[in-house]
């Protein structure tokens, strides 16, 4: 059962990333009017880096097809890790109106490393 679940979570938390990273390269969702101005601020600065918001959505999408597959869901959560790490404090600081939900999906990343933490054992003996 417990499979099951992770499975389904999985599937869910990967295609959330998929879709963020994909509305990265092809902005078809309209960004929400009620955004806070420093936060606008923020992501007129990143959109100056020509670089940064490929990046962030490459790695959304290949961590998310990752994070969706059993084989390499470890290294899926590896992948969106940092990612995740940039969103929570993104709310933090800037708009802690969306923090429940960034809190819920790194616990979910959080939980799938610590499923998968013997995979990690060679990398830091």
């Amino acid at each position: 059962m417990k499979k099951k679940i992770l499975f389904v979570v999985s599937l869910l938390f990967g295609l959330m990333f998929i879709h963020s990273g994909l509305n990265k390269f092809f902005n078809y969702m309209p960004p929400p009017k009620d955004i806070p101005e420093n936060m606008v601020k923020v992501m007129e600065a990143f959109m100056t880096i020509v670089w940064l918001m490929p990046l962030i959505a490459v790695a959304e999408i290949v961590g998310g097809i990752l994070f969706i597959t059993n084989k390499y869901r470890a290294l899926g959560a590896i992948i969106i890790f940092p990612v995740m790490v940039g969103i929570v404090l993104t709310h933090i600081i800037l708009a802690p109106s969306g923090l429940p939900i960034a809190l819920v999906l790194f616990a979910i990343n959080i939980w799938v490393i610590i499923e998968n933490r013997e995979k990690y054992l060679p990398m830091v003996r």
